[in-house]
């Protein structure tokens, strides 16, 4: 398998260290931003092939960060799946309205999580 980066955007440390690891235990290479404007930034210079995206972030929220990548023709194929405590159907709709490829609530399943990173992955190719 070739390696894919992967973006995790997730304010609350164990979270991402978790995702970190679960993702590079399978093969993935993993960079963290804790907040929203620093998502962008590190999103805008590594090119990650994925973002798994929280919605509660400081500095600049998920949806805003979704917004700004999947508007710009240079990001607009990174694939983005929100991972987020918001359960509503409201957020689920925002979430379709600013581009992101899937939305997946907290608590999460880890092998579901990986089966939707793989699915998203193989339609880059």
């Amino acid at each position: 398998m070739a390696e894919y980066t992967i973006l995790v955007v997730e304010d609350e440390p164990e979270i991402a260290d978790l995702l970190k690891k679960r993702l590079e235990a399978n093969g993935y290479k993993a960079l963290i931003a804790y907040d929203g404007l620093t998502a962008l930034s590190v999103a805008r210079k590594a090119m990650p092939d994925l973002i798994i995206l929280d919605l509660m972030l400081p500095k600049m929220d998920g949806y805003s960060v979704s917004r700004m990548l999947k508007f710009d023709k240079k990001y607009r194929e990174i694939p983005i799946i929100i991972l987020t405590a918001k359960t509503r159907e409201n957020d689920k709709r925002l979430g379709d309205e600013v581009g992101a490829d899937l939305y997946m609530t907290k608590p999460f399943d880890s092998e579901s999580l990986l089966k939707a990173i793989r699915e998203l992955l193989s339609k880059k190719n």
